[in-house]
């Protein structure tokens, strides 16, 4: 028996309950955020966030999509652009990464329209302070824990202000929670490996450096995935996305040694161009032999959100079992709390 089915040892390694939060996530989609409908008359929209907070922005590009110019800022300062016909949305889980709020001084210089989203912190007091509307975060453990709370709180804003390419976009979202609850149940931990991908997955790539591929629209959850393997099992990974790979990375894989410490996982998508699924098989083709050949993950679900979601969801699983497998607690983060605080200095 492998002891990612030891119940008694994934207690034991998962303090915190990660397992049981991925379990539970598609509950965030249901989470009602208290906003007043807001009509903004702007050019562009610019999202300016780190971490899992730029992720549900990235999520967004994918679906519902927009119907003015988008764009997500992870940094210090926002584009010369901006200005009063432009919509601002800061977010930050804490409430208090600096980068965020650097942004927020320059969109309030630029007199844009902002809205914040956190679950607190210097962010909410900025909010306030100015008379800027605030949504307020759930509480989780930590911030890539609440990325689909995150999500449901921008769609929220968009849908409410107009700007979604999308007619009934919260309906659509809570058909997929009630799709997600029902998927993610079989990647739990009382279900055995031999029944279970993310477990078998996760057994397949232990002691490898994950590389993960999607085409655009499967992008932001291969980037998730990334995420995920760097702070769930404390594992280096990297990511792209078609068709760029085939224009550079593509060759990085011809040289030697063949024999390559990687595992690469390909997210497939019935909804990508057809372009992109040939580059996808293509890829695989005339790579054989030269890379490790690839775990391809077909997105499940009759949807485009719900295959994205499933998508990323299910990377959650592997990354978590894979901490269990490298024996660790996949909560903490501690490092990158030991560098904020050093940063402050």
């Amino acid at each position: 028996m492998s002891i990612i089915d030891d119940l008694k040892y994934i207690h034991r390694k998962d303090a915190s309950d990660a397992l049981g939060i991925a379990e539970k996530q598609w509950q965030q989609l249901e989470y009602e955020f208290n906003l007043p409908d807001q009509k903004y008359e702007v050019d562009n929209i610019v999202f300016t966030g780190m971490g899992g907070s730029a992720l549900a922005a990235l999520l967004s590009k994918t679906w519902p999509g927009y119907k003015v110019p988008f764009e997500v800022t992870r940094g210090y300062h926002l584009p010369a652009y901006v200005g009063k016909r432009t919509l601002v949305i800061a977010s930050s889980f804490s409430g208090n990464t600096e980068e965020t709020l650097s942004a927020f001084q320059d969109a309030k210089s630029a007199g844009a329209h902002i809205v914040c989203v956190s679950s607190g912190g210097k962010l909410a007091e900025l909010a306030k302070e100015n008379n800027t509307a605030w949504i307020e975060l759930p509480p989780a453990a930590q911030p890539r824990f609440a990325v689909l709370s995150s999500f449901k709180a921008l769609v929220t804003i968009l849908e409410k202000a107009g700007l979604v390419n999308h007619d009934s976009a919260e309906k659509e979202i809570h058909r997929t929670a009630l799709f997600l609850k029902k998927h993610l149940e079989s990647y739990g931990p009382t279900v055995p490996t031999s029944k279970n991908l993310a477990k078998k997955l996760a057994l397949d790539i232990i002691g490898l450096s994950p590389v993960i591929y999607g085409g655009p629209l499967m992008a932001p959850a291969a980037y998730k995935w990334k995420i995920s393997f760097n702070e769930n099992a404390k594992n280096v990974a990297w990511w792209n996305e078609f068709p760029e790979f085939n224009h550079n990375e593509f060759l990085g894989w011809t040289s030697h040694p063949i024999d390559k410490p990687y595992a690469v996982i390909d997210l497939r998508s019935s909804f990508e161009h057809e372009r992109i699924q040939k580059r996808f098989d293509l890829t695989a083709k005339l790579l054989s032999g030269r890379r490790p050949a690839p775990h391809t993950i077909q997105a499940e679900g009759d949807t485009l959100l719900e295959q994205l979601l499933y998508t990323m969801a299910l990377g959650d699983f592997v990354t978590l079992y894979m901490a269990l497998l490298n024996g660790i607690n996949p909560t903490p983060v501690e490092l990158i709390e030991k560098f904020k605080v050093e940063l402050s200095r």
